[in-house]
């Protein structure tokens, strides 16, 4: 899987400027200062999925720009588009999807957070599982759909095969009277 496979996200939501130069994903960076504890954080709206690490406030910077998109004045002359940048990683996060600057700081921030989980734990992540997990249900899915294909494939060639056989009685029959 290419690395940035792992970095797809809705356009209008996030804006990507990838990891410092001569950084892999699969280098592992220290994500936590020394001495500090990192506190699980759940998934957004999933309770059974595993947690991801939570965010050190010290860690992050963030600006407000001005909107893009549209919506006209309303949303070119307000300040209300996040950019929320991880600096131990150097992944930004850039966030404009409601009017309101709350809402995209929370999501720019949960946006993040998945994002620093791909990062520090590559295929292991909880994205890519949902993703693979994904994939393996429509696998599953277009199997089935082969299946029953074929299945009615070969009730219609039964079904015209005792249909020619039914003729052909009718012919004989018609001949012996």
């Amino acid at each position: 899987m290419s690395t940035l496979g792992l970095f797809r996200f809705p356009a209008p939501l996030t804006r990507v400027c990838l990891v410092p130069w001569g950084l892999r994903l699969c280098e592992k960076l220290p994500l936590l200062s020394p001495g500090t504890m990192a506190t699980p954080v759940q998934a957004a709206g999933k309770k059974d999925c595993p947690t991801l690490l939570s965010l050190n406030e010290h860690e992050l910077e963030e600006q407000f720009v001005k909107g893009h998109g549209p919506g006209g004045q309303a949303t070119n002359k307000t300040s209300n588009c996040v950019v929320l940048r991880h600096v131990p990683s150097g992944i930004v996060v850039k966030c404009h999807q409601t009017r309101s600057v709350d809402q995209n700081r929370k999501l720019a921030r949960r946006i993040l957070q998945e994002k620093v989980d791909v990062f520090y734990n590559g295929e292991n992540s909880l994205v890519c599982r949902e993703k693979r997990e994904a994939e393996k249900r429509k696998q599953e899915r277009k199997k089935r759909a082969k299946e029953t294909l074929e299945k009615k494939k070969l009730l219609k060639e039964q079904w015209e095969s005792s249909k020619s056989a039914q003729r052909g009685l009718q012919v004989l029959t018609q001949r012996t009277c």
